[in-house]
């Protein structure tokens, strides 16, 4: 798989639309991201936590939080999702990819505030995330999710994803979904806006 230079941050950067036709600009995190991520966790609901890190929690774990904001740790990279009003930026969701060249695969994990849910920030999130493994030379991209994640499963279908048992936890189930071979040919997300996602047949 390719891989990005991390001194190029500035050329990953997408603008999402909400249903709203509110921007939301999808961008790496980085050290300095690390408290408002903390607090972004924080002002998750219980239940939202829950699906997000598979277990009760009041936030997100140190050594989690940690691998967040430093970009390649694990072969893994954090995405934060923001609005700003006023000059301030607000973190309203997180996302995360990490890559397994053995399988050639990039497995997912994201979540979007509460309050902001129901926006099409989550449809606009997941296909954001294909079209970087479409653009990394993924065959497929991956993630998994509790049994009762209800919103997370309907999403991943909603977008075409199938689904598998997790192996090795009945509690969770994976969802999956292949990377057409002529995705490749499109354009990085970050060169154009990702509202066009769907125009451009990348999901």
């Amino acid at each position: 798989m390719k891989y990005f230079n991390p001194r190029d941050l500035a050329g990953h950067v997408d603008v999402l639309l909400s249903q709203r036709g509110e921007a939301i600009t999808l961008r790496f995190a980085e050290v300095a991201d690390a408290e408002a991520l903390q607090g972004y966790f924080r002002g998750l609901s219980a239940s939202s936590r829950y699906n997000r890190l598979m277990g009760a929690a009041s936030e997100l774990p140190a050594g989690q939080l940690d691998r967040f904001v430093h970009i390649g740790a694990d072969d893994g990279f954090s995405l934060v999702a923001t609005t700003s009003h006023d000059g301030v930026e607000t973190i309203i969701g997180e996302a995360r990819y990490a890559l397994d060249d053995e399988t050639n695969s990039i497995q997912i994990g994201m979540s979007v505030d509460d309050t902001m849910q129901g926006h099409g920030i989550g449809t606009a999130l997941l296909g954001n995330l294909t079209c970087r493994a479409a653009e990394l030379g993924a065959d497929r991209v991956s993630g998994d999710t509790l049994r009762s994640n209800d919103a997370m499963l309907a999403l991943a279908r909603k977008v075409g994803f199938s689904f598998t048992p997790t192996p090795g936890d009945w509690r969770q189930v994976r969802f999956e979904k292949k990377i057409v071979p002529a995705a490749r040919a499109i354009p990085y997300a970050g060169q154009r806006p990702a509202a066009m996602i769907a125009d451009a047949n990348c999901l």
